[in-house]
């Protein structure tokens, strides 16, 4: 048997060997989180979708649910108002998402409101009226309730979610004041019952080359390698 058949060319031509000289600062490594492919994990787990872009996969009708944030203020830079304007059959308005929000707002708790824009349905993470940003404890109640949502409407399925980092018009605080890591995310996500795909945030792509995995939750090496492991 020739020793190519066990080393798959990806590209045609020269390609493997002119992108491994390539130099840009938007990449990622992406790791597997399993060891050889009889290793089956039947695991439910979150994907997370590195490298592909939000906006173009639900213009192409990828998903049937998003899962993002909304507040009763102004949506002007949030990506709620970006996807009401580019799909072609939505009737929502940056101002009509807003004065529709203004009705569901609670001054301490967080609500789950509805928008349906055709192809696909919002559920959008309403922030409390007494909230500068959102919370953790936000994040967790309102993925609580889009599971039950998701859950109990099996034509919300696929559902796809941003991942609250990096937002101009909702940003996410942790517990210490600061935006917290995508681990912690997605940690948030996942104990809260979701178990869709997530979209990280694309500046998150220009991290100096760190490895990470396509899926959550993260394999036990990685928890190895933290308390001194190799």
């Amino acid at each position: 048997m020739n020793s190519y058949l066990n080393q798959p060319h990806i590209y045609d031509g020269e390609g493997d060997q002119l992108m491994e000289g390539l130099s840009q600062t938007e990449r990622i490594i992406l790791l597997p989180d399993v060891l050889g492919p009889k290793n089956v994990d039947l695991t439910p787990r979150i994907r997370i979708m590195w490298g592909q872009w939000l906006l173009k996969d639900l213009l192409t009708r990828h998903y049937r649910t998003l899962v993002c944030a909304v507040n009763a203020c102004d949506n002007t830079h949030g990506i709620i108002a970006q996807v009401a304007q580019m799909l072609p059959t939505s009737q929502w308005t940056e101002s009509a998402i807003t004065s529709h929000a203004k009705h569901f707002v609670h001054r301490h708790s967080l609500t789950v409101v509805k928008y349906d824009m055709d192809a696909v349905e919002v559920l959008a993470l309403l922030r409390p009226s007494e909230h500068e940003h959102l919370t953790l404890k936000d994040l967790s109640r309102g993925f609580r309730t889009v599971t039950e949502m998701l859950n109990g409407s099996p034509h919300r399925w696929p559902s796809a979610s941003v991942c609250f980092l990096g937002a101009r018009a909702n940003r996410l605080i942790g517990d210490d004041g600061r935006e917290p890591s995508f681990e912690t995310v997605l940690r948030s996500m996942y104990e809260s019952g979701y178990r869709g795909d997530v979209y990280p945030a694309p500046s998150m792509w220009e991290s100096s080359p760190t490895g990470v995995f396509a899926r959550y939750p993260f394999p036990d090496s990685l928890d190895y390698m933290r308390v001194g492991g190799s």
